[in-house]
C-alpha cells in the first residue's frame, strides 16, 4: 500500500516553551519580510477580499505597520483609485509648494503668504530654478510694499536644499542639524521638486511602525488576476504607485497561474511579485522559477472558503507551510501564510513553521475600517463577510459585465467554494492588531526569540491530541459549549 503522509494544522500542535532572556514582549522585533524587496514592521497582511480590505483598512494596516490588499473584483480604474486614495494622504514631501517671483512685490508676496496661511515663500524664476526663500520674518519690519521679492529674500547660496529622493530620517537629520523647519527638494538643475517640513516630519514621528515607502507614502499591495484583463490591471496599478502586485488565483500551481506571474514579472520587474495560492513544495518552486518574489501559501483554510468540502483538495496549513518555506527559503524567497488564523497564537505557529508574514481576513473583516455597513440584529453589531468564491459574491461580480471567458474560476459561475456570513463587529483595526501582535510578541518572549527569524529557528513543535487541545481552552468555554 502507498503511505499516506499526515498532514497537521494549528490546532494540532503547540511550541514547547524553553528557557528565555527575553524580560518583557516590549524587547522583540516584529518586523517581517513581505517580499525580496518590503519589510514590514507588523507581519499581517489584510486578504485581497472585498468584505476586508479596500482603501481604508489598507491605510490602517500601513498605519500600524502591516500591509493591505486591494481586492481585485472591480473595474481597472476603481481598483487604481482605491490604490491612489492610500498612497495620495500620506505623503511627507509636499509636491505643491508655494512659489514667489523675484521681480513680485513685497505687497503681493505678502497677500499670497496670507491667502495661503503659510509663513514662508520659496522664490523660482520661469524654469523653476529656487532663487531663495521669502518668510513673513522678512517682512516683520518692512515699510515699503513696493520693493522687489528679490530684494529681501535669502538668497539661494545661503539656502539649505537637498535632492529628491531624500528619505524622511535624512530630512530629520538635516533639519535638526541646521536648526530649519523647511528643506527644500530640488533636481540636479535646481529646479524644486518639492518641499519637506518639519511638521509632517513630527507627524510621521507619531507613527513609528508605520509601512511607508521612500516617500513616506503609506504602503499598499493590490490584487490582478491571471487571465483576462490583468496585464492592463496590472500596468494601470504600477502607474498608480502599487507597492506590490499579487497574482490572485485559487488554485497557484496552475498553468496560466504560472504563465501570468512570468508574464507581469518580465513587464514590470522593479515591482514585487507575491503569487499563488499553492500548498506543495512543487507549486512553491513553480512561481518562483516564474519570476514570484513571494509565495502565499493556503490552499482551504480560509474561514469563508469550502474548497476542501466541495473539491475534497487541499493541505493543512502547518504542512503547507513547512513544505513550501523549505523550497523558498533556498532562494530566500519569503513566504506568506493565506488563512487558517483563528488565534493569536496561531500567527506565532505560522511564523515558527516557516512564514514570513501571515495573511488574515475573518479577524479583520468586522473592523470599523473594513468595507460595508455595520448592521444592528439581536442587540449585537455585525458586518458581513463572505468567501471570494461564494455564490453572493460572484453575483456581485456580475456587475463588471466581463466575458466569460476572461473570468478565472474565483470570479465564473461555477461551483461556489465559499460562503457568506455575518461577523461581530470588532471595533477598530488597531484595537484588533494590538491584540494580535500582543500574542504574538508573548509567543517570541517564551521561545527565547527577540526577532521572527530567532523564533522559527528556537521554536519547537509537539503534537497534542484532542484532549490536549481542550485542556489549553478555558474551562467556561468548554463548559458552556
Amino acid at each position: 500500500m502507498i503511505e499516506i503522509p499526515l498532514g497537521l494544522t494549528y490546532d494540532d500542535v503547540l511550541i514547547v516553551p524553553r528557557r528565555s532572556g527575553v524580560r518583557s514582549r516590549r524587547d522583540v522585533d516584529t518586523t517581517g519580510r513581505l517580499t525580496r524587496h518590503i519589510n514590514v514592521k507588523v507581519p499581517v497582511v489584510s486578504a485581497n477580499m472585498d468584505t476586508v480590505t479596500e482603501w481604508r483598512l489598507a491605510a490602517a494596516m500601513a498605519r500600524e505597520g502591516g500591509i493591505g490588499i486591494i481586492h481585485r473584483f472591480m473595474t481597472i480604474d476603481e481598483e487604481v483609485a482605491e490604490v491612489a486614495r492610500v498612497k495620495r494622504p500620506e505623503e511627507y514631501v509636499l509636491r505643491e509648494v508655494f512659489t514667489a517671483r523675484p521681480d513680485q512685490t513685497l505687497a503681493d508676496a505678502s497677500q499670497l503668504l496670507e491667502r495661503y496661511n503659510t509663513g514662508s515663500l520659496l522664490v523660482v524664476d520661469n524654469d523653476q530654478k529656487v532663487l531663495g526663500i521669502l518668510t513673513t520674518r522678512d517682512l516683520l519690519f518692512e515699510d515699503d510694499g513696493t520693493r522687489r521679492v528679490a530684494d529681501a529674500m535669502t538668497p539661494s547660496t545661503e539656502l539649505v536644499t537637498a535632492p529628491v529622493g531624500t528619505t524622511i530620517d535624512e530630512a530629520r537629520r538635516i533639519l535638526h542639524r541646521r536648526r530649519l523647519k523647511k528643506l527644500p527638494l530640488v533636481d540636479p538643475e535646481g529646479r524644486l521638486q518639492g518641499l519637506i517640513t518639519a511638521r509632517n516630519i513630527l507627524r510621521y514621528a507619531s507613527q513609528p511602525s508605520a509601512a511607508i515607502d521612500a516617500r513616506g507614502r503609506l504602503l499598499v499591495g493590490a490584487a490582478i488576476g491571471a487571465v483576462g484583463d490583468y496585464m492592463e490591471r496590472a500596468a494601470a496599478l504600477v502607474n498608480a504607485g502599487v507597492d506590490a502586485l499579487v497574482v490572485d488565483i485559487a488554485h497557484g500551481h496552475s498553468e496560466h497561474a504560472i504563465k501570468a506571474t512570468r508574464e507581469v514579472k518580465s513587464e514590470f520587474p522593479d515591482v514585487d511579485l507575491i503569487a499563488g495560492n499553492v500548498a506543495t513544495a512543487e507549486g512553491t518552486q513553480d512561481l518562483i522559477d516564474a519570476g514570484a518574489d513571494a509565495i502565499k501559501v493556503g490552499v482551504g483554510p480560509g474561514a469563508a472558503c469550502t474548497t476542501r468540502l466541495v473539491a475534497g483538495v487541499g493541505v493543512p496549513q502547518l504542512t503547507a507551510l513547512m513544505e513550501c518555506s523549505e523550497v523558498a527559503d533556498r532562494y530566500d524567497i519569503p513566504i506568506v501564510a493565506d488563512g487558517g488564523i483563528k488565534y493569536a497564537g496561531d500567527i506565532t505557529k505560522a511564523i515558527a513553521a516557516g512564514a514570513a508574514t501571515v495573511m488574515i481576513g475573518n479577524l479583520l473583516a468586522g473592523t470599523e475600517e473594513s468595507p460595508g455597513s455595520t448592521v444592528t440584529r439581536g442587540g449585537g453589531r455585525y458586518k458581513v463577510y463572505r468567501g471570494m468564491a461564494s455564490t453572493a459574491a460572484a453575483v456581485e461580480r456580475q456587475r463588471l459585465d466581463q466575458p466569460e471567458a476572461d473570468l478565472d474560476e474565483l470570479a465564473a459561475s461555477v461551483v461556489p467554494e465559499g460562503v457568506e456570513a455575518v461577523v461581530q463587529y470588532k471595533g477598530t483595526l488597531s484595537d484588533v492588531l494590538f491584540q494580535l501582535v500582543g500574542g504574538l510578541r508573548s509567543g517570541m518572549s517564551y521561545c527565547n526569540a527577540r526577532t521572527l527569524p530567532e523564533l522559527r529557528q528556537n521554536a519547537r513543535f509537539v503534537r497534542m491530541s484532542e484532549a490536549g487541545w481542550r485542556e489549553g481552552m478555558p474551562r467556561a468555554a468548554i463548559e458552556g459549549a
